[in-house]
C-alpha cells in the first residue's frame, strides 16, 4: 500500500483513554486495564485528561513556528551539539537505512541544568543550546518539557500497574533521566519528490515512551498488524502517546512498539512537539525484573544509555 493509499482511523486500534483518576488517585486501577490493554495491542492511544494546559502548548508552538521560520544563519548558530540538542536542519535523520533522509527539521532539548549542576555523564545528556535572537523560547520549551514529563511519568505508573506491578517500578531509577524533547517541523511535501519521500519514514521510536502533541494539520500514519497503514488525525483535547522499543523489550514484547511515519501533503507547514521518555542511562532493561528470575527473553539485558547511543549511531548522520 503507498503512502497515498491509506486507511481511515480505526478507533478500536487507537483508542480514546481518560487518565484523569490515574492522576488524581481516585481510580487509577481501572485506567491501568485500559493502558494495559491497548499497549498490549498496537501501543498508540490518545490520552485525554493529559494535563497539559493549552496556553503552554500554543505558547511553544508560535515559537516554534518563529524558530523554523527564521533564517538559516541565525538557525546555524544552535546547530546540533555532540550531546544531540540543538537545530537538526534538513537531511540529518534517516530512519531506515536505503530510505530517503527525512524531509524535516527538529529542535532538540533536555533537561535543563544550571552549570554548577550539570550532569553530563553520558553521550546523549548536557547541557541545551538555546538561541539567543528568540529568548522566549527556552522558557515555553522548558515549561511544556515539565508537564510532558508529568504526564509521562504517570502514564508510566499506569502501565506498570497495568502489569500488577508496584507503581513505581519503571520509575527507580528517573532522578536523572535521558529523556529529551523535540520541535518537529515538516513543510509541505510537493508531489515530485515521489512516493518514496516521507517527513518520516517508517519507523518505531527508540526509547522507552513517546509523547506526541500533534497540530491540526495531520499526517501521522500507523502500520496495523496485517501491514496495512492508517491516518491517526489529531482528536481535540488529547495527546498521542506511544510504547517505544526499550518498553517493548522490557515488557518482551508483551507491549508493542508498532512503526509509524510521516506525510505531509496538506499544502500547510506542520509542527510538533515531542517527548521522548527514558530513565537514568545505567537502568538495566530486563525482562526477568519483570516476569521473574527463570523468565527466558529473546534478547539480552541492556542498559538504556547503551541502547539509545546504538540506536543514535543509526539514525542521525552528525554523530558518524
Amino acid at each position: 500500500m503507498s503512502k497515498l493509499e491509506v486507511k481511515s482511523l480505526d478507533i478500536e486500534k487507537v483508542p480514546v483513554i481518560d487518565i484523569t483518576k490515574l492522576c488524581d488517585g481516585t481510580d487509577p486501577i481501572s485506567v491501568s486495564k485500559e493502558l494495559h490493554k491497548a499497549s498490549t495491542g498496537l501501543g498508540f492511544i490518545y490520552i485525554k485528561g493529559h494535563g497539559i494546559p493549552e496556553n503552554v502548548i500554543k505558547s511553544l508552538r508560535d515559537e516554534g513556528l518563529q524558530f523554523f521560520r527564521s533564517n538559516e544563519t541565525k538557525k546555524i548558530e544552535v546547530k546540533i551539539s555532540e550531546k544531540h540538542r540543538g537545530w537538526l536542519g534538513y537531511g540529518g535523520a534517516k530512519m531506515q537505512d536505503k530510505a530517503k533522509s527525512d524531509l524535516k527539521e527538529s529542535f532538540l532539548w533536555g533537561c535543563e541544568y544550571e552549570k554548577e549542576h550539570l550532569i553530563d555523564n553520558h553521550p546523549l545528556r548536557g547541557i541545551n543550546i538555546w538561541p539567543e535572537f528568540q529568548p522566549n523560547l527556552k522558557t515555553a520549551a522548558m515549561k511544556y518539557f515539565n508537564y510532558a514529563d508529568k504526564l509521562a511519568r504517570n502514564l508510566m505508573r499506569g502501565f506498570a500497574l497495568g502489569l500488577n506491578l508496584e507503581s513505581n517500578f519503571f520509575l527507580k531509577t528517573c532522578d536523572n533521566p535521558l529523556s529529551r524533547a523535540s520541535l518537529v517541523y515538516y513543510p509541505n511535501q510537493p508531489s515530485e519528490l515521489g512516493d518514496d519521500q516521507y517527513g518520516v519514514s517508517a519507523h518505531t521510536d527508540f526509547g522507552v515512551l513517546t509523547v506526541l502533541c500533534q497540530d491540526d494539520v495531520g499526517g501521522l500514519q500507523i502500520q496495523d498488524i496485517n501491514g496495512d497503514w492508517f491516518h491517526a488525525p489529531p482528536i481535540k483535547d488529547t495527546i498521542i502517546v506511544n510504547v517505544a522499543d526499550l518498553l517493548s523489550r522490557w515488557t518482551a514484547g508483551e507491549y508493542k512498539s508498532t512503526p509509524h511515519r510521516v506525510v505531509n501533503n496538506s499544502g500547510l507547514e506542520r509542527l510538533s512537539i515531542v517527548l521522548a521518555f527514558d530513565p537514568n542511562p545505567e537502568t538495566m532493561i530486563d525482562p526477568k525484573d519483570i516476569f521473574g528470575k527463570n523468565f527466558q527473553a529473546n534478547e539480552e539485558p541492556i542498559t538504556c544509555g547503551d541502547y539509545l547511543v546504538w540506536r543514535f549511531g543509526k539514525a542521525f548522520s552528525y554523530r558518524k
